[in-house]
């Protein structure tokens, strides 16, 4: 069963003039997958994502993650579902300003009233190099640092899915550099499912599999 199934996807904009931003796309990832999505501003791979996460809905065709049809879930259904099942990264961090960077990581589960294992929580701020950084708010860290802190956030909840929206577009190219290999890292140690939506080539070469995302349309690329 794979983790993420797309059928005939489609998302358009507009009424008097109509933009499809999604047309007809068909995708899947399997679990353990790191997948890289690129294309030009405008191309669709921002839609996409967004669809996937559940931020946004399709105009037709179907989702599925973890064999459940997102598509038809409620909008409360769908916070609840997003919550536990998929972890979203994002380009500017998302982080809470005047909680801590432990509290930013747990917020899912204090949100969902369940506990963290504490065992898990050690081994994934040991994998993205943060222990000494927990109690420091969000101010106190350098871009690079709070990255892995929104990184640490979206494993904490054991997804099913993680998205990543340009995850290094706000970052100098050595902090970009470093977030692509702790990528690769936890999706090796977790066995996490991974797409990441991207610009910068060098990112989507150290994923395993790469697609192109051209006017709406999806296809396989080899970078």
């Amino acid at each position: 069963m794979p983790i993420v199934k797309t059928v005939n996807l489609t998302k358009t904009y507009g009424r008097s003039v109509e933009v499809r931003a999604l047309d007809g796309v068909n995708f899947q990832l399997e679990k353990g997958d790191l997948v890289a999505i690129i294309g030009d501003s405008g191309s669709g791979k921002s839609t996409l994502l967004h669809l996937l996460a559940g931020i946004d809905r399709p105009t037709g065709g179907e989702i599925f993650i973890q064999d459940k049809n997102i598509t038809t879930l409620s909008n409360e259904e769908m916070t609840v579902f997003r919550r536990r099942n998929i972890g979203v990264i994002y380009q500017f961090f998302n982080l809470i300003p005047n909680i801590t960077a432990r509290k930013n990581i747990l917020l899912p589960l204090l949100l969902d009233g369940r506990r963290e294992d504490e065992a898990y929580f050690k081994e994934i701020i040991s994998i993205l190099g943060i222990e000494d950084k927990l109690d420091r708010y969000p101010k106190q860290l350098s871009g690079g640092e709070q990255q892995r802190v929104a990184i640490a956030r979206s494993l904490i909840t054991r997804p099913a899915l993680i998205l990543a929206d340009e995850p290094t577009g706000n970052l100098d190219r050595r902090n970009s550099e470093e977030i692509t290999a702790l990528f690769r890292l936890v999706n090796e140690r977790t066995g996490s499912t991974m797409a990441i939506v991207t610009h910068d080539e060098k990112v989507a070469n150290s994923c395993q599999k790469v697609f192109r995302m051209i006017d709406g349309k999806l296809f396989p690329s080899e970078v």
